[in-house]
């Protein structure tokens, strides 16, 4: 028997696979309609914008890892490396991050991003600091 774990890390697996292969639809359709994604330069609400928001534009080549996951309740913390070329400047960008999704009913309803600085801050918002 599977357990909810496994099928939460399965679900994102699948998105990282997704992510990778450039099949940003297949990834929308795991999202919540009022997803929102926290993190970066400015928040991005909605499945619209978080499909528009995951096209490449910056990056000719880009890349996404899950490295591990842990999983508390309906939250996901997963430490991820990106690596990237930019386009027209080729310059490469390769940095480990940590983000957490909050998953309901089988949809992304929220993906937060910290920095490798903010290990701390991710855990907490996983609720999974000590």
């Amino acid at each position: 028997m599977i357990s909810r774990d496994d099928e939460l890390i399965a679900l994102l697996r699948e998105n990282y696979a997704a992510f990778n292969r450039g099949d940003f639809e297949a990834m929308a359709r795991t999202f919540h309609p009022d997803i929102d994604i926290v993190g970066g330069l400015a928040p991005v609400r909605g499945v619209a914008a978080a499909r528009e928001w995951l096209e490449p534009d910056a990056f000719e080549d880009q890349r996404i890892e899950p490295l591990d996951f842990r999983v508390n309740g309906n939250k996901v913390l997963v430490r991820q490396r990106f690596t990237g070329r930019g386009a027209g400047s080729g310059m490469e960008l390769d940095l480990t991050v940590f983000v957490v999704f909050t998953v309901e009913d089988d949809l992304v309803t929220r993906a937060e991003g910290f920095p490798p600085h903010e290990e701390a801050q991710a855990l907490e918002a996983a609720g999974l600091s000590e």
